[in-house]
Formats: structure tokens, C-alpha cells, sequence
């Protein structure tokens, strides 16, 4: 689908969490660990933009995310409940993390996705006990390469 065909907005199945107006879309199947990721995220200073079903919208050649507004500020934590979040209402998307797919490579190739038409990074879960310290660093500053 084209720029100009594809819609200007998207409900998905996701979570998103934000650091200066940076999103992730966290996407994977239902139990995939979502909600889990966000919340680890959000202990390292992110801020929840929305839990469980997020809005994507285009504006321009960019992506924004914000959170169905009847769950905002509330997030799940598995086995407790829903939490309430500090939040915010809307974010730029710089990357969806897919947790339906391991990454395995030490230095991945860059991989990308299409929202609404526009392509965005695409990150894999990673099997590592640093995963979020990484995102976090990527939504701080994003992903540099090798001179």
C-alpha cells in the first residue's frame, strides 16, 4: 500500500511507551510480554503512552501513537492487576519491537515495517537481561553504526 492510499489512522494490538516524545510500539501475540516490556521500560524513566490497544495516526510523513483514551493512564501487570500510569497523550513512533521474533544476530542488519504507509525500524526481541536498558537508550538516542 502507497502513501497516499493507506489511511491516516490505525487501532493495533500493542503497547507504547515514550522518553522525550520518542515512542516504541511494543507488538507480539496475546501473552507475548507486552505489557511486561513496558512496564520494565517505564521503570528506566519511560512513560507509558498506552497499554494493550494503541492508536497509530499519520501526520505529515510521520507516525504518531496514543493510547485508547478509555485505558488511559492503566497499564496491566500480570498476576496483579491494572496499575495506574503517569502517561502521555501522544508520541512520534521511531520503532515497533516485535516480541513475536527473536533476534539473534550481535550486530542485526537495520529491519523495517510499514505503518499506515510509511516505513519505520523494526526491532526483535532480544534474550538478554539488558534488552530494555538497550530500547531505552535507543529511544534516548537512537541506533548509531560504525564509522
Amino acid at each position: 500500500m502507497d502513501q497516499a492510499s493507506a489511511p491516516d489512522t490505525q487501532r493495533l494490538h500493542a503497547s507504547a511507551v515514550a522518553i522525550g516524545g520518542r515512542a516504541l510500539v511494543i507488538t507480539g501475540a496475546s501473552g507475548s510480554g507486552k505489557s511486561s516490556l513496558a512496564l520494565d521500560l517505564m521503570s528506566r524513566g519511560a512513560v507509558l503512552v498506552g497499554d494493550d490497544q494503541v492508536i497509530l495516526e499519520r501526520v505529515d510523513q510521520q507516525i504518531f501513537v496514543r493510547g485508547e483514551p478509555r485505558l488511559a493512564g492503566l497499564i496491566e501487570a500480570r498476576g496483579i492487576g491494572l496499575l495506574r500510569a503517569d502517561c502521555v497523550p501522544r508520541a512520534q513512533v521511531i520503532a515497533v519491537v516485535s516480541l513475536d521474533k527473536t533476534e539473534t544476530e550481535r550486530l542485526p542488519e537495520r529491519h523495517t515495517t510499514m505503518l499506515l504507509g510509511e516505513p519505520i525500524p523494526l526491532l526483535f526481541k532480544v534474550q538478554s537481561p539488558l534488552f530494555s536498558a538497550g530500547l531505552r537508550q535507543y529511544m534516548i538516542a537512537g541506533r548509531g553504526e560504525p564509522e
